[in-house]
């Protein structure tokens, strides 16, 4: 490289030689990441104490009683679907009753400072199962957020669409879970960490949830996201459906089993996709936690992590620990 050259490719990083900082570095900066099975470590800067969260999604609980006798033509093939499961470590027989209560008995022997509920805690909107999980809550007595995932709020074969049954059973019957929070979208901070949680269970984003997001990112602190369906990633399905280019009606290969609208020809809205790129693009995002895939996986988008919990049906979770740095 020729000099001229050389010194012209120092001038295109700024300050770097001088001592001074660019304004675009005074932001906060995103720190590292480990992962050791199913405990996942996020090293902050300036974070002032250590703490940890118990994130948990997909324990499809199917628990149901005489409530439920005039929904069963909807609730029939899901109120069977996890009654029998295999531990995600041991492969030792269990069911989500059973793993949802050790998974909360464990938060509280560790100390969390909060359980996360990131969707698909029960598999249709069953009074006994939302009844169940409020019980063992209150037990364990722990600060929790809830959204919902997809089958939360769904009876399958029922008329509306999908943000119609979302809004009607989010209020009929998940609404104590909210703790009169929104359904949609909700936040709070431990520690100087906000914790910002989307209801994103019909693959899409709202305006408003996109205006919250964005105040959420303008206070600069560092952000967990914690959404039930994953955001799209290189080589991922279409069940990385939030964000991804394919999404849409020839995608569709559930629709007909799950008894719901087809995913619009059109494919995801505008809003959705700006709502994906300024996730990937927020250096103040320090990690996005999903579920719905009920399978645990890593992917770095534009070195933003993404970390899927295996399902708590089979007894998964996520202890995620925010570290010093």
């Amino acid at each position: 490289m020729k000099r001229r050259d050389l010194l012209l490719s120092f001038a295109a990083v700024p300050s770097l030689f001088s001592g001074r900082s660019p304004k675009r570095f005074s932001r906060f900066e995103r720190g590292s990441f480990a992962i050791d099975a199913n405990r996942i470590r996020f090293f902050v800067p300036h974070l002032k104490e250590r703490f940890s969260i118990m994130f948990i999604a997909d324990t499809h609980l199917f628990r149901d009683d005489a409530r439920g006798a005039d929904f069963t033509q909807y609730s029939a093939r899901m109120a069977k679907a996890y009654n029998q499961t295999k531990h995600f470590q041991t492969g030792e027989a269990t069911q989500p009753e059973e793993c949802f209560q050790k998974t909360l008995a464990l938060a509280q022997t560790e100390g969390v400072s909060l359980v996360a509920l990131i969707g698909d805690i029960v598999s249709f909107p069953s009074e006994a199962a939302i009844d169940w999980v409020g019980q063992q809550l209150k037990t364990v007595n722990l600060p929790y957020m809830y959204v919902a995932g997809n089958h939360d709020w769904h009876y399958e074969g029922m008329s509306g669409t999908l943000a119609e049954l979302r809004n009607t059973w989010a209020h009929k019957r998940l609404s104590p879970l909210y703790q009169g929070a929104n359904p949609l979208m909700t936040s709070r901070e431990i520690n100087g960490v906000r914790f910002v949680a989307l209801d994103n269970s019909t693959y899409e984003i709202s305006p408003e949830q996109l205006d919250f997001f964005q105040k959420e990112v303008a206070t600069q602190k560092p952000i967990v996201l914690m959404i039930h369906i994953p955001l799209y990633a290189p080589e991922r399905p279409v069940s990385f459906g939030c964000g991804h280019p394919e999404w849409g009606a020839k995608a569709d290969r559930s629709h007909e089993l799950e008894r719901r609208p087809r995913w619009p020809e059109t494919g995801h809205t505008t809003t959705t996709m700006r709502f994906y790129k300024e996730v990937t693009h927020s250096p103040n995002i320090i990690g996005v936690l999903a579920g719905h895939t009920h399978k645990q996986t890593l992917d770095v988008i534009n070195g933003l992590p993404q970390i899927i919990t295996p399902a708590n049906a089979t007894g998964g979770y996520l202890k995620v620990e925010f570290v010093p740095i």
